[in-house]
């Protein structure tokens, strides 16, 4: 008579995701992952809470207003606190973190993840669509208040892009990737599923952040296509040897206005 193994909880597969368990506990998550789809989801799911926030919003600490945000959270009562905490399970204290993460950031909280594909081991999915729901992810924790402050000049702007350009093998210029009536914030370097990921961010002053992201990939050119994720539109586009995503909240219309320009220039 075969035992029916118990699904593992939310907690047992956010230890597993974080490398606390036992080799004979992991290995058998990692059993149930391949035989179980419903337990590979899970899975996958809650990897997505581990991404780089540490490198996407270093560049921001300097600037943040920390004394203010340290009043703020001292200001919640000691009590109110203590009782969520205790009646509060450790994994959706996790998923609560997610939406205090920015603020928790510039507060000076280091979160050390050190990629974003944590979960990609795990999926079959088309790696195009995979990396883009990654982002989007992360992106959608940006507020205004995140690029707050003045946009770098032409020369800082084409500094922060010549970082980019040996990483992913592109020459990238101030002209090729501004957005009209939309400032340039700065350029980061991050990581996707092992691969250098390129994050050109902006501030548009009716709709907040906005993000063009850049990756190397070999799957072939295609034109641009439009999908929503996490309530933002996104125009994403292929070439030979890249693949691109513009994300923000602006307009259906106008994004796609703007992805089919800055597509053109940067293949020209």
């Amino acid at each position: 008579m075969t035992t029916k193994q118990t699904i593992p909880s939310d907690e047992d597969l956010t230890a597993f995701i974080d490398g606390e368990l036992t080799a004979e506990e992991a290995a058998r998550i990692e059993a149930m992952v391949k035989e179980d789809e419903s337990v590979a989801e899970r899975l996958e799911l809650l990897a997505r809470a581990s991404l780089p926030f540490k490198q996407a919003f270093a560049p921001l600490l300097a600037e943040a207003p920390r004394e203010k945000l340290q009043a703020m959270l001292a200001a919640i009562p000691a009590q109110q606190s203590a009782r969520s905490a205790a009646s509060t399970p450790a994994f959706a204290n996790r998923r609560r973190f997610l939406g205090a993460l920015a603020a928790s950031l510039v507060a000076g909280i280091a979160i050390d993840r050190a990629v974003i594909g944590i979960g990609a081991r795990f999926s079959a999915k088309d790696e195009n669509s995979e990396w883009r729901a990654v982002v989007a992810d992360y992106i959608s924790l940006y507020t205004a208040e995140t690029y707050a402050g003045p946009a770098p000049g032409r020369e800082d702007q084409a500094a922060q892009l010549a970082g980019l350009d040996e990483k992913l093998g592109l020459s990238l210029s101030p002209e090729a990737v501004s957005l009209p009536g939309i400032d340039f914030k700065r350029a980061l370097l991050l990581q996707y599923d092992g691969k250098a990921l390129a994050q050109i961010a902006y501030l548009d002053p009716e709709t907040g952040p906005m993000a063009l992201c850049i990756v190397k990939s070999d799957a072939g050119p295609k034109a641009p296509d439009l999908e929503i994720r996490k309530g933002m539109n996104v125009v994403y586009w292929s070439n030979a040897t890249h693949a691109f995503m513009l994300i923000g909240r602006i307009p259906v219309d106008r994004m796609k206005e703007l992805g089919e320009d800055v597509s053109k220039r940067l293949s020209a």
